[in-house]
Formats: C-alpha cells, sequence, structure tokens
C-alpha cells in the first residue's frame, strides 16, 4: 500500500529527535490502549496484519500529527466498528471530548504511568504477541547468499515490502522460517504462510549517491517478493 506512513528513504520530516530518558508510555491512557490491542488479538478480533493496515487507512494529515499510541487507538476503533464490537456513534458517546477539540500535541506526564501487569492466572497470550510460524510446506526456494532482486509492485492493500526497497537488488542473509503472509492475513485471505528472510542491501543501491560508505540495511521479506538475480 503506497501511503503516506511510508516514509523511508522520503525527505522532508524533519529530524528523529530522541528524548533523553524516555519512559515506556507518557501518559496511562498509553498503557490502556497497549491492553486493548494484545486483548483483542489474544481473543482473535484481529491479527497483527489488520492492525498495521488500519493504521495505514488513517487520514494522512491525522496520521502526520497522531503520536504513536495515538495510533494505536485508531486503529483500535477502527477494527472494533469493523468487526461489529461497537459503532462509531458509541464511541463518540463515550469520549469526554470530541475529536475536534482533542489537543494532540505530545505532554509530560505529571505522574509516573503505571506498568502494564497481566492479572493473576490471565493467559500469557494477552501479554506476549501470537507467533506467527507455521510448519514448512515446501522447501525454501533461496539460500543465505543467494543474489536477489525485489520485485517492482504498487499494491492496494498492506504489505511488508517498502516503496525504497522494490526493484532493488540484495543478497540472502538468513533463511527466517515459514511465516504468515501479512499482503494476504491482512485482507481476510488466510494466513498463505511463505518463506521468509533477511535480505541485505548495499546503502548504494537503496539510496544511490546518498548512501554512506559501508551502509547495508537488512529487511525481512517474504518469498513471493523476491525473484532471482541474473
Amino acid at each position: 500500500m503506497d501511503g503516506v506512513h511510508d516514509l523511508g528513504g522520503m525527505h522532508g520530516f524533519g529530524p528523529v529527535i530522541r528524548e533523553a530518558g524516555e519512559p515506556v508510555f507518557h501518559a496511562p491512557w498509553e498503557a490502556t490502549v497497549v491492553a486493548l490491542m494484545r486483548s483483542a488479538r489474544a481473543n482473535g478480533v484481529f491479527n497483527i496484519d489488520e492492525f498495521r493496515h488500519a493504521i495505514e487507512r488513517m487520514p494522512p494529515a491525522r496520521y502526520l500529527s497522531a503520536t504513536y499510541y495515538e495510533r494505536w487507538l485508531e486503529a483500535v476503533a477502527t477494527l472494533a466498528i469493523e468487526k461489529g464490537l461497537t459503532t462509531a456513534e458509541e464511541l463518540e458517546r463515550r469520549s469526554e471530548r470530541p475529536e475536534s477539540s482533542r489537543d494532540t500535541r505530545r505532554r509530560t506526564p505529571t505522574t509516573e504511568p503505571a506498568a502494564v501487569q497481566s492479572a493473576p492466572g490471565a493467559p500469557d497470550a494477552v501479554v506476549s504477541p501470537t507467533s506467527s510460524f507455521r510448519p514448512e510446506t515446501s522447501a525454501p526456494r533461496f539460500n543465505a547468499g543467494d543474489a536477489i532482486v525485489t520485485i517492482r509492485a504498487r499494491p492496494k492493500g498492506h504489505t511488508r515490502l517498502p516503496r525504497y526497497a522494490r526493484g532493488k537488488r540484495g543478497r540472502v542473509h538468513a533463511y527466517r522460517g515459514f511465516q504468515v503472509f501479512p499482503d494476504a492475513s491482512a485482507h481476510g485471505r488466510g494466513e498463505n504462510p511463505q518463506p521468509l528472510y533477511s535480505v541485505r542491501f548495499e546503502g548504494d543501491e537503496l539510496w544511490g549517491d546518498s548512501g554512506e560508505p559501508s551502509q547495508a540495511v537488512y529487511l525481512d521479506l517474504w518469498e513471493s517478493y523476491l525473484l532471482p538475480a541474473r
């Protein structure tokens, strides 16, 4: 999906500012959002790929102005509505303030947020991601050291092949086993597990003259994204 979320390799968004002593959460509501997301996944309401795709579908201006966990919250709300758990009207009624008056600027918390912990006896899945590994059903097409080129594609839906790495030459670094294919899983088309590889790309292949000396990027990419290099 080509959208504003796919920022890799783009200019004009300013520096990445690292916050000294950044806490895990800036406010207690962020911890609540994490608990909601993990609980929904553990109970099969949605999967991680549907969740990521919901974030990608945010309006561009809203996506760029939202903080990290505001994006999570919007994705959880979007999926809760789409899965029939609630309605937009019900969520609006339960909101303390309407969206138009909500200040989305990051605030420094006045109190330390509580740590996220599972309740006694709660299933581990509530606090641990569900594994994406699946049994192998065929031999992987590529081996470590193989030269590959990524496909050129402009998918309308979710994909894990970033825009800046399409049509680029790389080399397989490692095989990661069979894993759920996000491009299918995000759209209700089943898991369609495929071999997953760690692929190394040289900086000048991705960035041209802007690449730094000895720079390399490693991406985890599914087999259907890759072709043998010639």
